[in-house]
Parts: structure tokens; sequence; C-alpha cells
């Protein structure tokens, strides 16, 4: 591409330069478009601009292509830790076996929450969605660790960062325990991040409980391959609010409910209720001619993606990791078996297969946390807990960026223009 771009405007030359990434597109800098010709860009959804430089992650939705800080997400998923992958993106490298040590016992010693904080969770209904309550308490945080709210101070930054990591889990866990009407499991340092996690959940003080190593492995996946995927929306709305200074609580709280979006978040929990719809593999080409219906309302859920358009990465772990849980188990779900079929055969269809409708990490993310034991009200809440590390990742990349601004996108103005005001009784 050419070192500038030129463009015309009610007939007025203008160049701008272009910038290139290590990989990816390169991007045309308009910052100075609007004074130079008094004119903004329209870009609802902002899908072709560019918000912000960041050395976090990498996608070529094209080709399939999903980075951690240059790691491709398949070897991370199958090698290694979500720890080791909290490091990373909070780093930027891989950690000696003493730092991945020392980081993880940082993160298991913030595990805790502050006592009064179970106080906080029962002004909530008890039929309260678990998105809902997590909301709210990670909001609440900054009323309970005031020192480490000051955002100048990259040392309060780190601690808030672990906080947030550490904390997420037993948040969870809590929102979980409280719907079911079971008594809050404290964390066990003696377990991993995720095993500690699943014992929270579903641990009872009655017995004792047995983390399975299958599942533990499993869901360590699942944290992995949702810990951050560039500037999505609710990644955004994190920057956006973290632009105004708002305090590290405040911004993830505001993710959260960016999250809790069906289009977003919700849906894993979306696909695996149509694949309990479809309820069998013999009805799976009823189905598939009602999605390619235009009449009819019916969708593929867990298909297509608004970046990837070839398979998406994370799919190809997702697929063995469900066969590896359900074995271990002892789980014959007919919803696995049509979810299988399902894919098989919109695979070989040119449908699908000119309209690039391929499997997401949703259709498969879904079968697995139903099948360990979570409601469905829970798959976002497990989203937001896994996405806090990139979110944190994110926020700490913006706050240290001396380019960083307040975000503030402009409009293309439609209604009325000025008009003078009439009296009530004259109108």
């Amino acid at each position: 591409m050419a070192d500038n771009a030129k463009l015309q405007v009610a007939g007025k030359d203008v160049e701008f330069s272009v910038r290139s990434g290590t990989i990816g597109p390169d991007v045309v800098d308009i910052r100075k478009l609007y004074a130079q010709t008094g004119a903004f860009t329209y870009d609802p959804g902002f899908t072709s601009t560019a918000s912000c430089d960041s050395a976090l992650t990498y996608i070529d939705g094209d080709e399939g292509v999903l980075l951690h800080r240059g790691y491709p997400i398949g070897q991370l998923a199958e090698e290694s830790s979500f720890m080791e992958v909290a490091y990373l993106l909070l780093n930027g490298e891989l950690p000696s076996g003493d730092e991945l040590g020392n980081f993880t016992n940082t993160i298991t010693r913030h595990t805790m929450l502050h006592e009064q904080l179970a106080t906080f969770y029962r002004g909530f209904r008890r039929d309260a969605h678990p998105m809902a309550i997590m909301c709210g308490v990670v909001g609440a945080l900054s009323a309970f660790y005031h020192d480490s709210t000051d955002i100048t101070d990259p040392v309060q930054r780190t601690i808030a960062s672990h906080r947030l990591i550490a904390k997420m889990p037993t948040i969870a866990a809590m929102a979980y325990k409280y719907s079911v009407g079971q008594p809050f499991q404290y964390p066990d340092n003696s377990l991993s991040y995720t095993g500690n996690f699943l014992k929270m959940t579903f641990g009872v003080p009655a017995e004792k409980y047995e983390v399975n190593p299958v599942v533990e492995k499993a869901l360590d996946r699942i944290f992995i391959l949702h810990a951050d995927h560039e500037q999505n929306a609710s990644t955004s709305t994190v920057r956006l609010a973290g632009s105004s200074g708002a305090n590290p609580f405040a911004c993830m709280a505001a993710g959260i409910a960016c999250l809790w979006g069906p289009a977003h978040g919700g849906a894993n929990e979306a696909a695996l209720n149509m694949l309990r719809e479809i309820g069998t593999p013999e009805r799976i080409p009823e189905y598939i001619a009602r999605a390619k219906n235009k009449d009819d309302p019916f969708r593929l859920m867990g298909f297509g993606h608004r970046v990837y358009k070839n398979y998406d990465p994370r799919a190809t772990v997702m697929q063995k990791t469900v066969r590896e849980v359900f074995e271990s188990l002892g789980v014959n779900d007919p919803v696995f078996e049509t979810a299988l079929r399902l894919e098989e055969l919109a695979l070989s269809d040119d449908y699908f297969i000119e309209k690039k409708l391929f499997p997401n990490v949703d259709f498969y993310s879904g079968v697995i946390l139903s099948a360990i034991g979570f409601p469905t009200t829970m798959f976002t809440a497990l989203f937001a807990l896994a996405r806090t590390v990139g979110w944190v990742a994110q926020w700490n990349e913006m706050i240290s960026d001396p380019e960083q601004k307040i975000g503030r996108p402009r409009q293309l103005y439609t209604g009325p223009a000025q008009r003078d005001y009439v009296p009530v009784g004259q109108r």
C-alpha cells in the first residue's frame, strides 16, 4: 500500500498517512480528517475502524487465525494453562517456571472476597440472573478495595488486575450457590485456579469434593479459548469506560453488562437451546431446510462469526474436548450426537460453504458446560470469568498508551434542523 492515502472531499484534496502493524491490514490514520475537511467517517458498528493499537491479540478471520501475543490459540489451549495464558496476556511473554509459580501464588491468595460482600448477595432475589449479580458485585468491589482504584499508580493497577482475575471465580461461584440456596464455599488454596472454581461451585460442606481432572482440564481450556478476542463489543466497552478515568472495577462491571447481551456472551446458550430443540439427528434436515428459508425466522445458532469467515480455530479444540468430557462422565446425550451430525451436514452443504457458515466456539462450549453441570444461566457468567483476563490486559494497555484519549464517537445527525420554540398555548 502507498505511504499516504488520498481523499477528495467537497473538491478538496487531502492526504492521510498509512500505518502498518506487525501483521494484518494497514490502517489509514484519519485523526485529522474533521480538522482538514469538516467531514466525519460513517462506520456503524466500527467494523472498518481501528480504535487503538494493541499488542495483545491478532485475528485473521478469513484464514481462521487467532494469536495471543503471537502464539496460536490451538497450541495454548492444548499445551498451556489458563494461569499461563493470563500471565502471557498481562506481561507479553510466557513465564518461566518461577514466574508462573509466583503469579499463580499471587492470584491464589487474592481469591477470597471481603466477608461483607456475602451480605450484599442476600439483597438479590433468589431467582436473579447470575449476570445481574455479577454486574452488581463487581461494580461494588471499588467500595471495598479503595487501595487499588488509583489508575495513575502502576502498583495499584497491578493489584487491581490480580484481584479481579482472582476474585471473579469466587464471585461467579457465589452467584450460582445463591441461586440454588446452598451455602457459599470458601476458596481452597490447595487447588488450581479452575479446580478451585469447580469446588466452590459444586462442592458442599456435607461431603468431600473430588475434582475430576478431565473436567478441570476441559474447563481450563474453555477459559483459555475465551480469555481475549481483540476489540469485541465488551472489550471495547471496557476501554471506552476506562478512557474516562473510571476505576478498574467499574470498567469490568461495564464489560460484564455488555457481555450479557445475547448477540455477544449469550451465543453458546442459544446454540445449546437450538440443539435441544432439534432433539435428534433425524430432525436435522428439517432444520437445515428452515435455516435456508429466508421467510423462516429460524437460524442455526453457533454457525458463522462476525470476524471469522473460515473455521473458528477455537471450535477445533472444543470438538475434541466435548468427546473427552462425555467419555469421562459417561454422558450419553443425544444433543452431542445431534451437534456432530449437524456440523457434518452443514459443512458438506453448498449453501453453508458458500456463505462460510462454519461452527464457532459457541457451538460446542454450551454442550460441554451443560454436561459438567452448569445451568444455561451460568454460561455467560463463565464467559465473563474467563474474559476478565483479556479485559484487564486491554485496560492496562490502554492506560499505558500515551495516545489514549477519552472515547468520543461522532454521528451523522438526521433530526430536525434548528427551529424556534413555540409556547404550549400556540401549538
